[in-house]
């Protein structure tokens, strides 16, 4: 059966659109932690959990966003290896809840050409929740617009240590020298091998950190913190910040003098 062609994204409602930018000046990957939920729900009176569901319709529209730009990777901190200390109530509204975002919305990212991956954990994540983000990444796993990788259950360092696990493993059977051990060899252990590493860290909600999130990949990664909470976020929030990345002077440890002119 022939695949239709990718259908793009519905145009923003303001009407703006996305600015037009040397492909040079596009970060490839994205990476997005969506803080500032709980805050947002918190400030109009509102239980935590509708700042996650009003943080739904924000992903779709980065996703549409990114697609509009040509950012062909984004990668969303769904739920942490940390989250799992949250109260009761509300680790099981987020377990269920990206559970239904994903059988929701998996039809719309096929429609538009966008391939979802899972990167995390199996232990103590919900079989209803990794059923559905299996069958997201079969449905859309030849799609190639853009790259959108449900990070859930997943931890930076946790990555990492499993990551290294396995490369001892492959060490004490013989089938891998220690010796030979590069960072290379530290990447194809990854939870997402193929993920290119990140160009633009994106943090929503005011914080300033990185809370564990693609530590690996986001080694010269810029960084970029605005303070909208993640609900408030659109498509646009994006662009300006794909626009501050783009001034900034990516040197990956290297230095040239500028000497000052009269």
């Amino acid at each position: 059966m022939t695949r239709s062609a990718p259908v793009p994204p519905p145009p923003h409602h303001s009407g703006e659109v996305a600015p037009r930018m040397d492909p040079r000046f596009v970060p490839r990957h994205v990476a997005v932690v969506m803080d500032g939920n709980g805050r947002w729900a918190n400030a109009r009176g509102l239980p935590r959990v509708e700042g996650h569901k009003a943080g739904e319709a924000a992903l779709l529209e980065v996703v549409a966003g990114a697609i509009e730009l040509g950012v062909t990777h984004v990668s969303a901190y769904a739920f942490s290896t940390e989250n799992w200390k949250r109260s009761p109530e509300e680790v099981r509204f987020l377990m269920g809840f990206n559970r239904e975002v994903l059988h929701r919305r998996r039809d719309q990212m096929d429609e538009w050409g966008v391939r979802v991956r899972w990167a995390g954990r199996r232990p103590r994540l919900w079989r209803s929740v990794i059923a559905e983000l299996e069958r997201a990444e079969e449905q859309t796993r030849d799609n190639t617009v853009c790259t959108l990788t449900m990070c859930v259950n997943y931890g930076g360092r946790a990555e990492i240590a499993d990551a290294a696990a396995a490369i001892a493993r492959e060490v004490a059977e013989g089938r891998l020298d220690p010796a030979r051990v590069t960072e290379r060899t530290v990447a194809k252990y990854l939870d997402e091998p193929e993920l290119p590493d990140v160009d633009m860290f994106l943090r929503t909600g005011g914080e300033q950190r990185t809370s564990n999130f693609m530590l690996w990949q986001s080694a010269y990664a810029e960084m970029v913190f605005i303070d909208d909470a993640w609900p408030d976020v659109d498509r646009r929030t994006l662009w300006r910040a794909v626009e501050t990345y783009a001034r900034r002077d990516r040197r990956y440890g290297g230095a040239v003098d500028r000497p000052a002119t009269d």
